[in-house]
């Protein structure tokens, strides 16, 4: 993973720098500045080094070790907490600015991709903050906004109920299910210069290229017009140029109605040493921002309600309903979740996706039914497998089928086996971050802590889907770094009170970090919710763990707990 690194900005903002002190000191006593002591911390570090005229100096390193204590032997490309960090923080100024500092007169903010602090004033953008993307029409959601999520959960926790069944009527038989399909135009080029043209088609084609690496959509260009027809979303572009920059305009506009769902500016250098890499990125961002499992067509698809679905749509609706059933794990909803897919590959058999959600499903009731079933445990995964492998037999790419296999393969204590299958998933799509962080979170569980926990932290960064499943693994992630500090920031942002393993991550981070209240509250709701999984916390750790030594680690960390466990 890329560490993140200044913007180049070395000068003082351009407004005065008492003014700008001044702010700080309002974001910082507001009680509407919603950040841990380390981001505000952070904030003060960075927005003290600019104004001072030392922003230059300000790297992950410096940062790391100034601010978070770290020692000299820090390696920003190994240990993600300052960017990570640097995220949280953006997001505590974001929703500061909505809030309490709407009417501020100075905005401070620090953009994607730098450390180093911008300066403007009220209803003016920084030079800086115009070279990151910018939302120009309200998005169903994004990373950390959960209500849109929750919405969808409601709804597909309904529909998955009320259709599962419908899947076993007697009906007409479609060719397949009803999978989103998505038109890509060709980008217009408003500029009409000298290779503008050759510009506006280049990045249109490195967009085509990255969203069909998802295989939960269709994408068509020029179709004709009985495959327009069946055409859901449409995807346009306008591009300008200027001697040494260009602009991207996006859009995504719903095809019975013309409706824009989303909208983004993305704005690059047309130096030939950067445009490559611009074109890249513009492309990596809208594919994983449209047609990622939680990402815009999903949402959009979330909360369509079919009267009397057809069996393409009702299957299409189980696999919608896989991902509602994910954002909390519910394990009273997981029943109906599978029956529901079971049923979608039995009228479509050649549904990978389906195949390889049902696996996970499958992947779930093994390693979520406390305690664990020396005789059905086993046998769940082993037909996880089968699933996965069918998924991956009907569709070589499908990254899902793979990240299902892969899984089973790691519960199968077959580590190096799952670990090759999860990099080849990777490859053949980097942008899929459902697939990053469970291949991230099944490296780092495997003992390389430092690539997987890398590659969890860029998950959460991206995914738009819950955030609480990886910040419980970046809890562990923190622990097994010894930052107790920082392994309980992350697992009192996971707050997932339903979710007994959430309980035991906290029982051990929280007796290694000093707080004997909060680790005698997690032992307690332990032992009068899940006693069976208190008594075998042993096989339910060596579970999900590789190495010995991590095992031993953990296990005398719910010890200190208080947790008692049969040897």
């Amino acid at each position: 993973m890329e560490a993140e690194t200044q913007n180049g900005a070395t000068e003082g903002p351009s407004v005065p720098v008492d003014a700008c002190r001044d702010q700080l000191a309002l974001i910082l006593d507001s009680v509407e500045f919603d950040a841990t002591d380390r981001e505000r911390r952070f904030l003060s570090y960075v927005v003290n080094e600019t104004l001072s005229g030392r922003g230059e100096r300000i790297k992950a390193y410096s940062i790391a070790v100034e601010v978070f204590g770290r020692d000299t032997s820090f390696d920003p490309q190994a240990d993600p907490i300052v960017r990570v960090e640097a995220g949280h923080l953006r997001r505590a100024l974001e929703r500061y600015y909505l809030t309490a500092g709407l009417t501020d007169p100075i905005r401070i903010s620090i953009p994607k991709g730098a450390y180093v602090p911008t300066f403007s004033m009220h209803g003016t953008a920084s030079a800086h903050e115009s070279t990151a993307p910018s939302t120009t029409v309200p998005a169903p959601a994004r990373v950390g906004s959960k209500l849109p999520v929750m919405i969808a959960t409601a709804i597909l926790v309904a529909v998955a109920l009320a259709l599962w069944w419908r899947l076993d009527s007697p009906r007409s038989v479609a060719s397949g299910p009803e999978i989103p399909r998505l038109a890509v135009e060709w980008f217009e080029d408003l500029s009409g210069k000298d290779g503008s043209a050759a510009l506006a088609r280049g990045l249109t084609q490195e967009v085509v290229s990255e969203l069909s690496k998802f295989k939960d959509i269709v994408v068509v260009q020029s179709p004709s017009p009985e495959a327009a027809r069946r055409v859901r979303y449409v995807l346009a572009g306008s591009l300008y140029t200027s001697p040494e920059t260009f602009r991207l305009q996006v859009r995504l506009r719903s095809s019975p109605d013309g409706t824009v769902l989303w909208a983004a500016s993305y704005d690059g250098p047309t130096t030939v040493r950067d445009l490559l890499n611009s074109q890249a990125n513009i492309a990596s961002n809208v594919a994983t921002t449209l047609a990622q499992a939680y990402g815009i067509i999903f949402q959009t698809d979330a909360k369509l309600v079919v009267p009397n679905p057809p069996d393409d749509w009702a299957a299409y609706a189980c696999t919608l309903s896989y991902y509602s059933y994910r954002a909390n794990f519910d394990d009273r909803v997981r029943p109906s979740v599978r029956v529901c897919l079971e049923k979608a590959v039995e009228r479509f058999p050649n549904y990978a996706t389906a195949w390889a959600l049902l696996s996970l499903t499958l992947i779930d009731e093994a390693r979520f039914g406390y305690p664990i079933d020396p005789v059905r445990s086993p046998a769940l995964i082993e037909q996880a497998l089968a699933d996965a492998r069918r998924a991956v037999e009907l569709e070589p790419l499908n990254v899902r089928g793979l990240q299902a296999q892969m899984f089973a393969l790691y519960l199968k204590k077959e580590t190096d086996a799952a670990m090759k299958v999860g990099a080849r998933a990777i490859s053949i799509n980097p942008n899929d971050t459902e697939l990053i962080g469970e291949y991230g979170y099944r490296l780092a569980m495997s003992g390389k802590w430092n690539d997987g926990c890398a590659l969890v932290a860029k998950a959460w960064e991206r995914n738009a889907g819950p955030p609480a499943y990886y910040e419980a693994a970046l809890a562990i992630c923190s622990y097994f770094r010894r930052d107790y500090e920082d392994a309980a920031m992350w697992i009192r942002k996971a707050d997932t009170p339903a979710n007994a393993l959430y309980h035991v991550i906290a029982a051990a981070v929280f007796a290694e970090a000093g707080d004997e209240t909060l680790a005698n509250r997690e032992r307690d709701w332990l032992v009068e919710h899940e006693p069976a999984l208190v008594r075998n916390l042993r096989n339910e750790v060596a579970l999900r763990f590789t190495r010995s030594e991590d095992i031993a680690s953990f296990l005398a960390s719910l010890k200190k707990a208080g947790l008692q466990f049969s040897e």
